[in-house]
């Protein structure tokens, strides 16, 4: 089985902003491939699973707050016995532009603090991740940026980078090497 893993903030009060990018690209292939709601687990997480062209995969939005994702993912990966190649971790990243879409297979959290977490309870920085660019602030603060919803002038560029982020998730659940994926989508 394969495990996507959005990440966001739990809440309406956090739904269409930057930080919950990670959560919309995994709505959108639930929308999609019409998998239905995503449950409750014991795992501090909800999720859905089903299967995506002849694949068997779940998507999982961790019902912890960003910054302690670590604690929801790490017991799903052992619960589920995930190998971490079939492991994805889809976020937002301050330092792309809007639209940008960046495949990655190991590295450092780059100052995400969802990604601190789970690097910290997997023990590796080793694993897949999807990020998708949500700039840094013109004006104010980086938690007023984080924690704000798109611009009109932003949302369709922000909405393409969703789409091209669930092509090359996709790519990867058909049997892509994500690592040649890289090469196609960065």
């Amino acid at each position: 089985m394969k495990m996507i893993v959005g990440l966001g903030n739990i809440g309406t009060r956090y739904d269409e902003t930057r930080h919950n990018t990670g959560f919309m690209v995994v709505d959108q292939l639930a929308r999609d491939y019409h998998l239905g709601a995503f449950t409750h687990l014991k795992q501090e997480a909800v999720a859905v699973s089903g299967v995506i062209n002849g694949e068997k995969v779940m998507l999982v939005k961790p019902t912890t707050f960003m910054n302690d994702s670590g604690r929801a993912v790490g017991p799903l990966v052992d619960y589920y016995d995930i190998d971490l190649d079939d492991l994805v971790i889809v976020n937002d990243d301050l330092d792309m532009p809007v639209g940008k879409v960046r495949l990655k297979t190991h590295g450092a959290s780059g100052g995400h603090n969802g990604l601190k977490s789970i690097i910290s309870v997997l023990g590796t920085k080793n694993f897949n991740r999807v990020k998708v660019g949500i700039d840094h602030p013109q004006h104010g603060t980086v938690v007023s940026h984080v924690l704000g919803k798109f611009s009109k002038e932003e949302r369709p560029k922000f909405d393409q980078a969703v789409e091209q982020a669930e092509h090359a998730l996709e790519d990867w659940i058909n049997g892509e090497d994500f690592a040649k994926l890289m090469n196609a989508y960065n």
